[in-house]
């Protein structure tokens, strides 16, 4: 996973895998990994943790190698991610948070129904995706 890299331009926007792999190794916040696949390879990356102080479960670290962009699997990881977390851990508030400038952030996550909020969060936009509680 260390290995991957976006393009050039999204370098100032998007942390590098190492930094990430790094807050999942030491950060207090109980960061979780999560390998984005195609086959045997490894195509991309994301992490998860939930917020103690709210409850939500927050995505971060998505990104998906410049050889592999373009083609779906951020868009994939973040469904799966959200579904799978929402089936094996009950979460039902769901969070991330991407650089301004990262236009291609923002139109995919608010594609997949996620709301700005107005917070930001370490200079970064927050947006929320909730769904209802069950009856």
């Amino acid at each position: 996973m260390a290995a991957l890299q976006v393009r050039p331009e999204q370098q100032e926007s998007v942390n590098p895998p190492v930094f990430n792999l790094a807050l999942y190794q030491y950060s207090p916040a109980g960061w979780s990994p999560l390998a984005v696949r195609s086959g045997d390879q490894v195509v991309g990356f994301l992490m998860w943790a939930v917020d103690p102080q709210d409850g939500s479960c927050w995505l971060g670290g998505i990104m998906v190698d410049a050889a592999f962009q373009g083609q779906g699997y951020g868009k994939q990881a973040a469904l799966a991610a959200v579904a799978a977390l929402e089936t094996q851990h009950g979460d039902r508030r769901f969070a991330l948070s991407y650089h301004p400038g990262n236009t291609v952030a923002r139109h995919l996550y608010l594609g997949l129904g996620f709301e700005e909020t107005g917070e930001l969060e370490d200079e970064e936009v927050v947006a929320r995706l909730t769904f209802p509680s069950e009856p």
